[in-house]
């Protein structure tokens, strides 16, 4: 059984098929800058876990039709694809970032389900639009492929639900749906597993606070293998400060914007979507570019980084309280993973609750999961790369089964 998998963020797709016999990538590569002057595409292919066939292509992308276009003509190559034929693929995966309450597992797509899905849009209007014109264009590429959608929300669903409602009018969430759903659940899944069966505690048994930092950021408190809380709220906008998001502001500042600058709701979704964050104080989304200004001492980028990892901070305090007991707290995604920086300003000072870094361990370049964590560190603090994309695989292949 062959499975791609497709991750289409606002202005990239990640990509990868997987013969699902012994879960190995056979091919893999992302789409990046879609709709900038001189866009990216990256392809990649694998024989026996290991990289045969290395192409970077610079060209103008539109869109992510036209992305997902050169996607499949690649696969499909005579040289350098890795399927002879699209009737190969037995199932196409979707990352979906927004299922709301409806959607709690993986979903075969149907007319119906699309319908109900565009629904859903204005919650994360970043991610699905274009998670759903992935579908879209994966049906009529793979047609004889089975379409399936994997939900960001769905691993929060478990929240309880003084955690997950708004103290607002019931009204409002018996009517409007409006509660905390949670993002990047695929990846806190992943990861949260991952580290309890590195340290050898069974799943149903771990408690962590999974950290995922990227250009967008979250955590969840993770009790007994389950999701009990988590920092992004009804739409990927709320929790921590982010590559250009907000993170939670108080909701007097949009009154204001509305009552004294005359700002449009179109206006102020630009605004804290799109030009808040790192980008609105230190003028740059990229936090490996605000980093080198803040080792400079540029004073913005101090702010910047400062403001972000107190954040970070403030969330790994409230969930320790929430949870009782934590086993680990667990960083990933690109910042996760690569920034000892940022893991060692997030941690530092944080003996109170049971947690010390080793310097020289976090500083050592080392793939797979590892601890970073001092010997004496009453809470294991882990490094453990994610792969959203080998979890949306396994669920889909456990639906189409």
């Amino acid at each position: 059984m062959k499975i791609l998998v497709l991750n289409s963020g606002s202005s990239s797709i990640k990509f990868q098929l997987f013969d699902m016999s012994d879960t190995a990538v056979l091919a893999g590569g992302l789409v990046e800058k879609i709709g900038e002057s001189t866009s990216q595409l990256t392809y990649r292919k694998f024989k026996v876990g290991t990289e045969t066939d290395k192409h970077v292509f610079q060209q103008s992308i539109g869109d992510h039709s036209e992305g997902l276009s050169h996607i499949a003509a690649l696969l499909l190559d005579e040289e350098k694809g890795a399927v002879k034929s699209s009737a190969e693929i037995a199932a196409v995966g979707h990352r979906v970032v927004h299922g709301g309450e409806r959607f709690s597992e993986p979903t075969i797509v149907t007319a119906e389900v699309m319908e109900e899905l565009q629904k859903l849009s204005f919650l994360a209007p970043l991610h699905n639009p274009a998670n759903l014109q992935g579908i879209e264009i994966a049906a009529e590429v793979f047609k004889q492929a089975t379409q399936v959608a994997v939900f960001d929300t769905a691993f929060h669903q478990t929240l309880p639900e003084f955690a997950y409602r708004f103290a607002i009018p019931k009204e409002y969430y018996a009517q409007h749906g409006l509660r905390v759903y949670g993002f990047h659940g695929t990846s806190h899944a992943y990861v949260s597993r991952e580290a309890a069966k590195f340290l050898g505690i069974a799943n149903d048994q771990f408690n962590a606070i999974t950290v995922h930092l990227g250009n967008g950021c979250s955590m969840a408190a993770i009790k007994d293998g389950k999701s009990v809380d988590v920092s992004m709220g009804l739409t990927p906008v709320g929790g921590l400060m982010m590559g250009t998001r907000s993170g939670d502001i108080d909701p007097g500042l949009l009154l204001f914007l509305v009552e004294h600058l005359n700002m449009t709701g179109q206006e102020i979704d630009q605004l804290l979507n799109k030009e808040s964050g790192l980008k609105g104080l230190a003028g740059d989304n990229d936090l490996r570019n605000v980093m080198q200004q803040y080792d400079s001492g540029d004073p913005e980028a101090v702010l910047a980084v400062t403001m972000y990892v107190y954040r970070i901070k403030k969330f790994i305090g409230a969930y320790t309280a929430a949870l009782g007991r934590v086993d680990a707290v667990v960083f990933t995604a690109g910042v996760g993973e690569n920034s000892a920086a940022i893991r060692s300003l997030v941690c530092e000072n944080l003996e109170v609750l049971g947690i010390t870094l080793d310097e020289v361990r976090n500083k050592e370049k080392t793939s797979g999961a590892h601890a970073i964590s001092a010997s004496g560190s009453n809470v294991n603090v882990l490094v453990v790369p994610t792969d959203e994309e080998l979890e949306i695989a396994m669920q889909v292949r456990g639906i189409i089964s």
